[in-house]
């Protein structure tokens, strides 16, 4: 063909997990690999008194446009609900109801990123986030992380010795991918830090409700005084992915912006949609939903980490999370996560190889396990074969 694309797709790849989801579709595979919510869990007999409730009661106005900003009622419970959980101070005007926090992640780029300029990021990052951003050509530099999280003294002496940072992505509670969380004094360190250079900040919290263990620590969204944080929420893992409804908080001036992307990209959220979850909100109890979530993937939680505990060799290493969907495996130096994933999928068992975490790759030794999605009797098999399959590496490698 003869037809010419922009070369701002020139660095885009599918998705490495949405291709390896469709190797993961037959029955018999015990998947590690997506981020999903456990369907069991989805409500779905109360979703259908909350359909007939919607179309009864508002069916006309469940079917038309609605405004950009989102669903009154709806950005409502959302602003009480971050200020309850999150001991934030914001209100309904903060907040723009997006197509998944996804949509936020592209909102971002559009409105910070000009080609050449510098994104900061943890390493490693959600890969879908520097998917989302890619397009629009920036310069990624990775702030090296421990298990506490992202290093602040190695953050500051890239913001002293860089031009043109935009823009720092963070997922501070339950990382995706490795699970890790930010104690207290990292965050107030690194709000101090950001308020010192002024730099906008994306703060990414799908997980922040599944505590499973350990004290609640507060949003950087609530330590924030200058209104640089941009705090993206989803009700994707604390309800149903299949609604797409996440909401970007923000600074008038920064939402405004956001504001105007939405009405380009797609007009609005689902009216309908919007306005089930609202309801839903109405006629049940959220809360109680979330703590039984949590339940089932602590529970899920505990059984992949013994089970790695007894069957990973001792030179891997694992993390530990206290809450969220993932945990973050590192491997021996030598040991290629994205060739070994073949041979785990030879034997049923898919996981997500960590180099597409890093968005200058380079780290071939890691990868991201999920534990929300599978039972706890096949999160077992599926860590005794992958065992298998490790300890096969490390025999041929030491040759």
């Amino acid at each position: 063909m003869a037809v010419k694309f922009a070369k701002r797709l020139d660095n885009l790849e599918g998705s490495a997990i949405r291709e390896l989801l469709k190797l993961t579709q037959r029955p018999e595979v015990i998947s590690f690999a997506g981020g999903m919510p456990a369907p069991e869990l989805f409500p779905v007999e109360e979703m259908k008194k909350v359909s007939v409730a919607v179309l009864e009661e508002q069916g006309q106005v469940a079917l038309q446009y609605t405004t950009t900003e989102g669903y009154a009622p709806l950005r409502e419970k959302i602003a009480d609900r971050m200020n309850t959980k999150l001991k934030t101070n914001v209100k309904a005007d903060d907040i723009l109801i997006t197509s998944g926090s996804q949509q936020g992640l592209d909102f971002a780029g559009k409105v910070f990123i000009d080609e050449g300029d510098v994104i900061l990021c943890e390493s490693p990052s959600y890969m879908g986030a520097l998917n989302a951003m890619k397009a629009y050509q920036p310069k990624f530099i990775e702030i090296p992380t421990d298990n506490d999280g992202m290093i602040m003294e190695e953050l500051e002496k890239v913001l002293a010795t860089t031009d043109r940072v935009k823009m720092i992505y963070v997922i501070p509670d339950f990382q995706n991918p490795s699970g890790r969380t930010w104690p207290m004094e990292r965050r107030l360190k690194f709000m101090e830090i950001i308020n010192k250079y002024e730099i906008p900040v994306i703060e990414d919290n799908p997980y922040g409700e599944l505590r499973f263990d350990g004290e609640f620590l507060p949003s950087l969204k609530s330590l924030d005084t200058k209104g640089l944080v941009i705090f993206l929420g989803t009700f994707s893992k604390i309800f149903c992915p299949g609604y797409r409804l996440g909401w970007t908080c923000a600074a008038p001036e920064i939402l405004n912006k956001f504001n105007i992307c939405k009405q380009g990209a797609d007009l609005q959220a689902s009216t309908i949609s919007q306005m089930e979850v609202n309801k839903f909100m109405d006629m049940f109890d959220l809360d109680a939903h979330v703590e039984k979530i949590k339940a089932c993937y602590r529970k899920r939680r505990d059984v992949m980490m013994k089970a790695m505990e007894e069957e990973f060799p001792d030179s891997v290493e694992f993390t530990h999370p206290q809450g969220g969907l993932f945990t973050w495996v590192i491997l021996p130096e030598g040991i290629n996560a994205g060739e070994m994933a073949k041979k785990c999928l030879e034997k049923d068992v898919a996981y997500v190889p960590g180099e597409s975490f890093y968005p200058n790759g380079g780290v071939y030794n890691t990868c991201r396990l999920n534990y929300s999605n599978m039972p706890e009797d096949k999160i077992v098999e599926g860590i005794k074969r992958m065992a298998e399959v490790i300890k096969e590496e490390l025999a041929e490698h030491a040759k």
